[in-house]
């Protein structure tokens, strides 16, 4: 859409959630909007959200759907911040505050809409700075220039590939597969089309992201020939991540339900 007019990745302005709509807490704890304090009957706001509550329609103790609501929050996040374009997180997000399912808060000057620093989710917040430092140390999240799906500059590799969860490349019929929910996205960094601010090469570190979208975990394979040393455990949606961790070239990973972990490519 924006490569056709001349316009470069940083064009896109990137979202999961907006002011005028759920929380991302919201958006994974609701399948309906509840705007009865706004004294409309419920009748403003958008209806159509996009959005599922997990399996409990609002608050829950139920440990299994907080933990899919986690998941989800995770993965969604992660996968905004690793997107090319400009990231918009949405104000209080990084925190974990909701709106009890409200998403027209406009006339709201109370607790609906004020942020409860008394309640702020730590651990997503760690999550989320690391996110944000990802992306800011790795030029491949968000390059200049658009992919061209060929070697560049002599790689090996093409600058994108996509695959399947088995570890092969993705056809134009897999693509056409609904409920192909879960895939590999491969980041080359050593094909940056790009130039740097005194016109040398721009290099980084290669990535392959794995993405499951799925109610059950997914052992993916790892493509061979994209690492020549192997991988690198760098990020994961898991509350339980295994960073650091070292995985050989190819092989299997189980990546958790609704979960999403990044891959470093080892020199």
């Amino acid at each position: 859409m924006y490569a056709l007019s001349g316009r470069r990745p940083s064009a896109s302005i990137n979202f999961i959630t907006a002011p005028d709509g759920f929380t991302l807490a919201d958006l994974v704890a609701y399948d309906h909007k509840h705007n009865e304090a706004n004294g409309e009957d419920n009748r403003d706001g958008e209806s159509h959200n996009r959005s599922w509550n997990s399996g409990v329609e609002g608050s829950s103790d139920d440990q299994a759907v907080l933990a899919t609501r986690e998941a989800r929050r995770r993965s969604l996040l992660a996968t905004l911040f690793l997107s090319q374009g400009v990231p918009m997180l949405s104000g209080g997000d990084e925190i974990g505050r909701t709106q009890g399912g409200n998403n027209n808060g406009y006339a709201q000057d109370n607790e609906v809409c004020w942020y409860d620093w008394g309640a702020v989710d730590e651990p997503f917040l760690e999550f989320t700075k690391r996110l944000i430092a990802l992306r800011s140390e790795h030029p491949v999240f968000r390059r200049r220039r658009w992919f061209e799906g060929r070697a560049i500059r002599g790689a090996d590799v093409h600058d994108l590939m996509w695959f399947a969860p088995d570890g092969t490349e993705m056809s134009d019929d897999d693509w056409a597969v609904g409920y192909a929910s879960s895939l590999a996205v491969f980041l080359n960094g050593e094909a940056i089309s790009a130039s740097g601010p005194r016109g040398e090469p721009v290099r980084d570190d290669s990535f392959l992201l794995l993405f499951n979208a799925n109610s059950e975990p997914i052992k993916f394979g790892i493509p061979a020939d994209l690492a020549a040393s192997g991988w690198i455990i760098e990020l994961e949606s898991s509350p339980r991540p295994h960073q650091g961790q070292q995985l050989p070239t190819s092989g299997r990973y189980e990546v958790d339900a609704w979960g999403l972990t990044v891959l470093r490519c080892l020199p």
